[in-house]
């Protein structure tokens, strides 16, 4: 079965494709390119599951294939939890992720470390053909790194989000484990779950 993934990231669909692709399964993700639904979507809601929903329900009419959207987003609290549900547009939605990494740790710098603590959250929604979508979320706490990481297996505001119990950034943790903990794996698996649930794994 064909589930279209509402992005055109590869880095993303090759994180959803090693989480929702069970060996023997017969769930197939392919991007909203692949499916020919690669509309440009203004993320303009107020909340991730509003955005999420929005890209999802969206690529399901132009595709006419069940289609899982995510959104997501970093919110640190001593920022009063920005730039939360804006964290793609922060800074301007065409800085490079280097850069806006560079300024929250200019911003942050003077903060100690028992404040700097933050979270990454992650809505997946799932839109299906005639009506219908399902959400899950994934959260995972986490605290503000001095320093950008090193690591290449991840993207955005990985590089500055380090796990106190890894000793590691997201960046830096080997692919497989962060698709086991990270907050986009936490709601793919719930989300997983659902669409086994619903038609067979």
């Amino acid at each position: 079965m064909d589930i279209v993934f509402a992005t055109k990231n590869k880095r993303k669909i090759k994180e959803v494709k090693a989480i929702l692709e069970q060996p023997g399964g017969r769930f197939h993700i392919i991007s909203s390119e692949e499916a020919g639904a690669a509309d440009e979507i203004v993320e303009d809601g107020a909340t991730y599951e509003a955005n999420a929903i929005k890209k999802a329900e969206t690529v399901c009419r132009l595709s006419g294939k069940i289609t899982l959207a995510d959104d997501s987003g970093i919110e640190i609290e001593c920022m009063d939890n920005r730039p939360g549900v804006f964290s793609a547009r922060y800074l301007g939605e065409h800085t490079p992720y280097a850069e806006k990494n560079r300024i929250i740790l200019d911003q942050i710098a003077r903060v100690p470390d028992g404040l700097r603590t933050a979270r990454f959250v992650c809505v997946i929604a799932a839109a299906i053909p005639g009506g219908g979508v399902h959400t899950e979320r994934g959260v995972v706490e986490g605290v503000i790194a001095h320093k950008i990481g090193e690591g290449k297996t991840g993207f955005g505001y990985d590089p500055i989000f380090f796990l106190p119990a890894y000793g590691m950034t997201m960046s830096e943790l080997p692919e497989e484990l962060k698709n086991m903990i990270s907050h986009r794996a936490i709601a793919l698996e719930k989300m997983r779950e659902y669409l086994t649930e619903k038609w067979g794994g």
